[in-house]
């Protein structure tokens, strides 16, 4: 199905401005990411997979006989960058639907205005818990943490029997993060540890020496940590600098290789709830296929934000292809209101087989996936190159 990744990658089709009231072709579909900002860890690897969903599609032949075509605006990492993307993709670009933006707290400002606006708002990230809930046209293909954190707890907690107290660290100034909190601090206590502390900080802080003291006086057995990448990475390594041998169970942030350069060695041994990995494929083709082309094009293997904007492309793709057969038209005759709204409908029927595995997006916009992992970071001897290993159950 893949030719060469990255030669499709040099031919990218730009969407043409239309008339009002038109569609485009070929099939302009937005992608407003965080390329900027402290959260540009997530959208650059959100970027890399969204555009190997692009080229494997139009490889395969496009939608309805019409290639597709990613435009990508820069969300930032604030709620105004991914306010002023959405704007451009559905006034300016006219797309047909929007994946993004990466952060939860992005979307709580940005999905109302493509809610008003009629335009499908496919979440590849936002996990946190309301996101559905903005309104009719918003969906997500990223498991909420509620379905994902339990499972990390739990097998922490089983690998380590005779853990009891337990030390909750989030980023107080991030929506996703405090939205992740509870999901872990409800986790603890079905597992059935104490709470000794409860610290927060801000996804801008260096310094964690505060917290560490609070977290080691509490004798904190396990340590949970909600954040980006950049703040939760440099927690960890400033944890294990500073004598703190327990558990470490990261969130959402932490579940990237984006992590490694801000702990290095010390990120050794962090659990991490996933709703990807790659090692998933014995049974998943479509996970395959997607591994070996980002590996083909990338030289490294997809991480979850890869995977997720993958799956976020190829859902809309699938449903936009649903549209048209179903309706008998070319997509030259579609109204480009009339195909966002077939479209959003259209997303929310039937089951996807998708590398995350097999989901399906509720009537509500929630999404149900069968598969969620656990895995482990296991860092190389050179303490800069690692890999999240799959936990035995």
């Amino acid at each position: 199905m893949m030719r060469s990744v990255l030669s499709l990658f040099l031919v990218l089709c730009a969407a043409g401005p239309a008339l009002a009231g038109t569609v485009s072709t070929p099939l302009p579909i937005g992608v407003a990411v965080a390329e900027t900002s402290n959260a540009a860890l997530f959208g650059k690897e959100q970027v890399d997979g969204a555009r190997i969903a692009e080229a494997m599609i139009n490889a395969a032949g496009g939608v309805g006989g019409e290639k597709i075509a990613l435009v990508f605006r820069d969300a930032a990492g604030d709620e105004a960058g991914a306010t002023a993307a959405f704007k451009t993709l559905i006034e300016g670009d006219k797309v047909v639907a929007i994946i993004g933006p990466t952060l939860s707290q992005q979307a709580f400002a940005a999905d109302p205005v493509a809610n008003a606006a009629g335009t499908p708002v496919i979440a590849p990230s936002n996990t946190a818990a309301g996101i559905p809930g903005i309104g009719p046209f918003v969906c997500r293909v990223s498991a909420p943490m509620a379905q994902v954190i339990p499972h990390a707890v739990r097998q922490a907690v089983k690998s380590h029997p005779g853990v009891s107290k337990a030390a909750v660290l989030f980023a107080a100034n991030d929506a996703f993060s405090v939205s992740e909190t509870q999901n872990f601090q409800d986790a603890l206590k079905n597992e059935g540890l104490t709470i000794t502390t409860i610290q927060t900080f801000e996804t801008t802080d260096t310094d964690f020496s505060r917290q560490v003291a609070a977290v080691k006086a509490g004798g904190a057995e396990v340590a949970v940590i909600s954040g980006l990448a950049a703040d939760s990475g440099t927690l960890v390594g400033q944890l294990r600098q500073g004598g703190y041998t327990g558990l470490i169970v990261g969130g959402n942030g932490v579940n990237t290789q984006s992590v490694f350069p801000f702990c290095g060695a010390m990120c050794e041994g962090v659990y991490v709830a996933q709703a990807y990995s790659p090692a998933a494929v014995a049974d998943n083709p479509v996970n395959k296929a997607f591994v070996a082309a980002f590996t083909k094009a990338y030289a490294k293997a997809p991480g979850q934000f890869s995977a997720q904007a993958y799956t976020a492309v190829q859902v809309v793709a699938e449903a936009l292809d649903r549209v048209v057969r179903e309706s008998g038209k070319k997509i030259a005759e579609f109204d480009l209101a009339e195909l966002r709204t077939a479209l959003n409908a259209a997303l929310r029927k039937g089951t996807y087989q998708t590398p995350l595995g097999e989901l399906a997006i509720t009537p509500e916009g929630e999404v149900r996936q069968r598969d969620i992992h656990v895995s482990r970071i296991a860092m190389q001897p050179d303490g800069v190159t690692g890999s999240f290993v799959l936990a035995l159950p």
